[in-house]
């Protein structure tokens, strides 16, 4: 049987697990976000198809941390380096190219002191593994978020066969299942996906970590607030990169 209760008491203790497992890659996703914005750099996050959303609610909201950019496959369109066709075309699937991410890397104004996040639950299509590659050529560090349980099971789709974990500099475990879903039912398949769940609790509780760092070192943490001057300037102060 399968019920929001169920569902309530399993999230909970995969979440008690991840917070368990993961909290030293977390702290350390915090400190070097945090050594990030006190040397004047900007956090990218890119994801691709559904990790896309946790990008999405890191910033930008009141009480979000300024300094990060959302970097989209859907930019490659928006910029015309590809079209709208190709990006839309369900035969070859975008996300799952290898080659393209160099496009989306070369859309945005990055800076030396950058450091980049890279989504991806099943650690294994190509334009993940790219844009991490292209991060990590130009010397960024990365951090990768991903399902270990599903990357270990899947084959890479990269021609180098390589996998998203494996470009890391800090590498998160959302500690979600193969295939996400969370839940048996007493059929065949299995129902509730949790990895926007684990991964939004990741980069929250990163962010969280990370303020309270800026803070210890006396750095007022770039944080919008309400206030429409205080706000507008922590905007123009990044203006163009983010």
């Amino acid at each position: 049987m399968v019920n929001s209760l169920i569902f309530k008491n399993e999230t909970e203790k995969l979440l008690n697990y991840l917070y368990e497992s993961q909290k030293d890659n977390i702290e350390a996703a915090a400190q070097t976000m945090a050594e990030c914005i006190e040397k004047g750099g900007v956090i990218h996050v890119f994801g691709s198809g559904h990790s896309t959303g946790c990008a999405i609610d890191l910033a930008g909201r009141i009480g979000s941390l300024v300094p990060i950019h959302i970097c989209e496959p859907a930019d490659c369109v928006i910029f015309r380096k590809v079209s709208f066709e190709e990006f839309t075309d369900h035969t070859n699937v975008f996300e799952r190219k290898p080659g393209v991410a160099q496009f989306i890397y070369n859309l945005y104004n990055i800076k030396p002191n950058d450091i980049f996040f890279v989504l991806s639950n099943s650690g294994i299509n190509g334009i993940g593994i790219d844009f991490a590659a292209s991060a990590k050529e130009h010397g960024h560090k990365v951090i990768v978020i991903t399902s270990m349980k599903h990357t270990l099971a899947e084959n890479s789709r990269h021609p180098s066969g390589k996998k998203l974990y494996m470009l890391g500099d800090i590498v998160l475990d959302n500690c979600g299942p193969h295939g996400d879903a969370l839940l048996e039912t007493d059929d065949i398949e299995k129902v509730t996906a949790v990895s926007s769940i684990c991964n939004n609790a990741i980069m929250q509780s990163a962010s969280a970590r990370t303020i309270e760092i800026l803070q210890q070192h006396n750095y007022v943490p770039p944080v919008l607030n309400c206030d429409e001057n205080h706000d507008k300037n922590l905007k123009d102060k990044y203006k163009g990169r983010i």
